[in-house]
């Protein structure tokens, strides 16, 4: 007996073209485009994820010196971050930036206080 299997394929070209939704000119409805596509999307989307990790760490770092010139222009970003670690705080780069760009009077007595 002859077994078709038409369900199965119309089920993975359906989940395919699923994903590439969106996508311009044939990589959104032809299936051999669509599997390219779909490779290249992943391997973009984890560097993207690398490079968003990236980014955002170097805004904290500016953001976090931006603070610090502001309560006293003689302390620098490095020295600073050699205190924060050696004193075991919990407060990382992202807390920091945040306390520096959103409140002043508690990042300033923060920044005081591992600088003394």
């Amino acid at each position: 007996m002859r077994v078709k299997r038409g369900m199965h394929h119309l089920k993975r070209r359906k989940n395919i073209l699923a994903r590439v939704k969106g996508f311009q000119y044939g990589r959104k409805n032809l299936i051999s485009y669509a599997k390219t596509a779909i490779l290249h999307a992943g391997v973009q989307s984890f560097k993207g994820r690398k490079e968003k990790k990236r980014t955002n760490k170097a805004l904290w770092n500016i953001l976090i010196n931006n603070g610090l010139k502001i309560v006293n222009p003689d302390y620098s970003y490095s020295k600073f971050m050699n205190k924060v670690r050696k004193s075991g705080s919990l407060l990382d780069r992202k807390v920091l930036s945040q306390l520096s760009k959103e409140n002043h009077v508690i990042f300033a007595k923060v920044a005081e206080k591992m600088m003394a």
